[in-house]
């Protein structure tokens, strides 16, 4: 199975989620890629069986979260037929953004099967959580 991470990060914590995934999916097997959101590797991307794409989340604390920069979120190439799991980075809420981030991914073409909040002080118990969701969801 090959894997293909998509990040977009305001202050870093984003990417550094996007690196501990893509460690995570490779230690269970997984032969990973990462790209920013800005610079997708394309030949990755038609190589993927799966797609994760994460973003930060952008709001006032409580409300009106969304997935940060949506308009490069929007511009990511088509991913139509492939299996996609996303992820937020939060500070305090991260209320709604995750489910928004899937509707892009969705309507990029993916079938996403899962997403997770991960909060940036917690960064390591959460993306393991998210690589957990990926390899429990995608069969090897």
């Amino acid at each position: 199975m090959k894997a293909l991470v998509i990040w977009e990060s305001l202050t870093g914590t984003t990417h550094k989620a996007a690196e501990l995934i893509a460690a995570g999916l490779r230690t269970g097997g997984v032969e990973t890629s990462v790209s920013p959101v800005t610079a997708i590797d394309l030949a990755a991307l038609s190589a993927a069986d799966v797609v994760v794409v994460g973003s930060w989340t952008d709001g006032i604390v409580f409300v009106g979260q969304k997935p940060g920069r949506q308009s490069r979120l929007w511009s990511m190439p088509f991913l139509t037929g492939k299996r996609a799991f996303v992820y937020c980075t939060y500070a305090v809420d991260a209320g709604h953004a995750v489910d928004k981030l899937a509707d892009i991914v969705r309507d990029r073409g993916a079938e996403v099967l899962g997403g997770r909040k991960v909060h940036r002080f917690h960064l390591e118990r959460d993306c393991k959580a998210v690589v957990d969701q990926v390899l429990a969801g995608v069969p090897a």
